[in-house]
């Protein structure tokens, strides 16, 4: 096996012949790693923890640390995670408590991007794709093929069903059904031209008042858009400033907030 200088490795804990240690990597006792898994660097893992093959983790990986539940009373349980997983950087993964049944496990050949969280008792299934800074709660479920998007919250007990696909910045808080694509009410409007950022940058009062009727037209006067670029045309005095703006809205794709 491949153990960098650098990293320590307790006696007891179980590591195959073609894994990989990298430095300042930290390996507990009760810590079982598989064939050809490879902790990249700065990985932290604490037993029980058994770690199937082919896994690649990134930096600052915490695996297996105590439980945040303050019921958890240091009773031992464990972690579990399958094979052919990628695991990013600063994710945290806590072991299961009793009130769980003991076990927190992700299967196969799943995704977690950077700053996922997978409180204690979380069972994750297999081929998911988990996007930068989810977070569970305790005792959540995710089903197989499930896709849940950045920033995202699952809260405690909470499943998500096979192959569902959740938007970003989400708030769950009862169970996702399968199959579906969900996402919780998220307001966002403009409310005009960036008056303070403008002035001190140089702006002149004449421009900066331009852009305030633009957004306007925008935003707040029932218009769509094609009527409201018309009367932008029309009403504001042009200038560099509205016609970038006008340049920006004709090449947008997704459409823009209003």
């Amino acid at each position: 096996m491949a153990i960098h200088p650098t990293a320590i490795v307790d006696s007891q804990a179980r590591i195959a012949a073609s894994a990989e240690v990298g430095p300042y990597c930290i390996i507990a006792a009760d810590v079982e790693i598989g064939e050809r898994t490879r902790l990249m660097a700065h990985v932290y893992v604490e037993g029980v923890a058994i770690i199937g093959d082919d896994n690649l983790f990134y930096p600052y990986t915490t695996v297996g640390v105590a439980s945040q539940d303050l019921k958890y009373q240091g009773e031992r349980s464990e972690t579990r995670i399958g094979n052919r997983n990628q695991i990013r950087e600063f994710i945290t993964i806590h072991r299961g408590t009793e009130g769980g049944g003991l076990i927190t496990r992700i299967g196969d050949d799943n995704l977690l991007m950077a700053y996922t969280h997978i409180a204690h008792d979380v069972q994750i299934g297999n081929h998911t794709i988990l996007a930068n800074g989810v977070t569970f709660g305790g005792h959540a479920l995710v089903g197989d093929w499930a896709v849940i998007g950045a920033f995202s919250g699952v809260h405690q007990f909470c499943r998500v069903g096979r192959h569902a696909m959740i938007g970003g910045y989400s708030v769950i808080t009862q169970d996702v059904l399968p199959y579906s694509t969900t996402v919780s009410e998220r307001e966002v409007k403009v409310f005009g031209a960036n008056a303070t950022g403008l002035e001190r940058r140089g702006f002149n009062k004449e421009n900066i008042d331009a852009l305030h009727k633009a957004f306007r037209l925008l935003s707040r006067s029932g218009l769509n858009t094609s009527q409201a670029v018309e009367r932008i045309r029309a009403e504001v005095p042009q200038s560099a400033e509205i016609e970038e703006l006008l340049a920006f809205i004709a090449a947008s794709a997704r459409g823009f907030v209003k």
